[in-house]
């Protein structure tokens, strides 16, 4: 999976939410409670092993959650969102939370039973149904169950409001969510919708239904794949009747369509995504703020109006995006390197504790900065020309409140993967440097890009090579030296991307590899170095390249 940009959620007070003006609920966040409860999920997310129960409990935390931050849940270390853990420490150091265990689905019932008003049966051989019921459940406080967990629910009081087994036989996935858009839409959030796609089939991984129960949306995992034209007709109809400036959360149905696709289609509605679907504990996490005095401070390395002179040197630049909380942010090695962590700035309305456990634990080697291409993940070449001001202003607000300087961009809808033309239109490139005149410069790309420019002492500067974590170090380090033989003129400004997972340490025995004169600089020190002499060829997408990916 890749950026995710997850996505990890709290809400901020109310001035500050509603000077963001795209949050994704209205609820003001409640005063913290000092006493809750957590449990612990083991990794087994398989429909006929722990899914069920992990469902019902899921389904559970969103309504435990509504009113005060009650249920918190931590995940093995090797889960995606490896921050679990250490974000509990934070609530019980920073915030006072003390917290109860939970160690069975009984026990929470027990304790939470009076959240829920009954329950609703999933049909385990019709996968789609889950998020039926997902629905179901945020909109009549139910809990998810599949039949062998009805004897549990009923054992404690609750009462069957809807039972999906043998509703959806024999149907496709569009006509599932056309019935359950007939029967559920028209009560649910338009301020956000749950794309909880993701892991399909023999596994699924719902972490972050508790947060669309919470807020009562609308569940799907409808293709944005022109080869399947009913359900991307019935996902532009829903994406249509959002409220302007709605946030979809999730991720796309791994094996239906492709991230680039979707990102695609959300864009052209002017919609922001924020994931992944596994991403966990938001209908808790959104009701923290920021401790009291905490203020973002980043770790820069050089003031914003400083000019610096490049030598006859290449200059690198490590950046890893993604979000933080699926990188390597807990791994060892993080502070041996300069480096550039992208922020998924919407945190600072879901999940503001997250962010600053972030920066309390950063090294001074750890520089923030914003992205993915605005104030969510989207691909820039496709926001409507109308919709572009007021997401960037969205975006600028929150990188000032961040304190970041740098703004990632990154648009893949003439790619696939990591492979293809990432490069962005001339017309988004002015639109960019209009929106931000007092940024140090941009970044663009995910794999290598080709876009480049220098306007006043604002660079742009695209990816030269993307560090996959399972290519051998010492073929990355011969990359790059080939890099380096291959681009002669002298100062050489090579912008690496690491992708996630990759970590810190081994990227120093690929540093001690290459032949000089080389230096590793932080990023905002790599920018003003570039503004101060254009050695890279401005350039924009070209018109001939092609402008969509599989169908766009």
């Amino acid at each position: 999976m890749r950026r995710i940009f997850i996505l990890l959620s709290l809400l901020l007070p109310a001035a500050i939410a509603l000077r963001g003006a795209d949050v994704a609920t209205k609820v003001e966040a409640p005063a913290p409670s000092r006493e809750a409860f957590v449990m612990h999920f083991d990794g087994d997310w398989n429909v006929a092993g722990g899914l069920p129960e992990k469902a019902m409990l899921i389904s559970l935390q969103g309504l435990a959650n509504r009113n005060a931050p009650q249920l918190y849940i931590i995940h093995p270390r090797d889960y995606q969102w490896e921050i679990t853990q250490p974000l509990f420490d934070f609530y019980e150091r920073k915030h006072g939370v003390h917290f109860t265990e939970l160690k069975t689905a009984d026990a929470a019932l027990t304790q939470f039973k009076l959240s829920a008003k009954g329950y609703v049966v999933w049909d385990k051989a019709v996968g789609p149904s889950l998020n039926v019921a997902f629905t179901i459940a945020g909109l009549e406080d139910a809990v998810v169950v599949s039949a062998e967990l009805i004897p549990l629910a009923e054992q404690h009081g609750l009462r069957a409001i809807d039972d999906l087994r043998g509703r959806y036989n024999g149907q496709t996935d569009a006509q599932i969510y056309a019935d359950a858009v007939k029967r559920y839409w028209a009560r649910t959030n338009k301020d956000a919708v749950m794309m909880m796609g993701g892991h399909r089939g023999a596994v699924m991984m719902p972490g972050m239904a508790d947060w669309g129960v919470r807020q009562k949306m609308f569940f799907h995992d409808l293709a944005a794949n022109p080869e399947i034209p009913a359900e991307l007709a019935l996902e532009q109809r829903l994406l249509g009747a959002l409220n302007p400036g709605a946030t979809v959360f999730g991720w796309h149905p791994y094996g239906k369509d492709t991230e680039e696709q979707h990102t695609t289609l959300l864009s052209t509605y002017g919609l922001k995504m924020e994931g992944l679907h596994n991403l966990p504990n938001l209908s808790f996490n959104c009701q923290f703020t920021f401790t009291p005095g905490f203020k973002f401070t980043n770790n820069s390395h050089v003031a914003v109006d400083a000019k610096l002179v490049a030598q006859d040197k290449v200059y690198l630049s490590f950046v890893q995006s993604d979000s933080i909380g699926i990188g390597v942010w807990t791994k060892p090695g993080r502070g041996k390197l300069p480096f550039a962590w992208q922020v998924t700035m919407n945190w600072t309305k879901f999940s503001p504790a997250a962010l600053e456990y972030f920066h309390e634990s950063a090294t001074p080697n750890d520089y923030f900065i914003g992205g993915l291409s605005g104030p969510g993940y989207m691909y820039p070449n496709h926001i409507p020309a109308d919709k572009f001001p007021l997401l960037m202003k969205q975006a600028n607000d929150l990188m000032a409140m961040l304190d970041e300087h740098v703004l990632e961009i990154m648009d893949n809808s003439a790619a696939d993967g990591n492979l293809g033309n990432a490069d962005l239109t001339k017309e988004t490139v002015d639109r960019y440097y209009a929106a931000f005149p007092k940024v140090i410069g941009f970044i663009n790309g995910y794999g290598p890009a080709r876009t480049r420019d220098l306007r006043g002492t604002q660079p742009m500067i695209s990816y030269e090579y993307y560090i996959d974590p399972r290519r051998p170090r010492e073929e990355v380090a011969g990359d790059l030296e080939e890099l380096i033989a291959l681009n002669p003129k002298r100062p050489y400004f090579l912008l690496v991307h690491v992708r996630e997972s990759n970590d810190v340490n081994s990227l120093i025995g690929v540093v001690k590899q290459l032949t000089g004169p080389t230096e590793v600089v932080p990023l905002d020190v790599f920018l003003k170095l570039a503004a101060s002499k254009q050695t890279y060829t401005t350039r924009y997408q070209d018109p001939a390249d092609p402008k969509h990916f599989k169908g766009f």
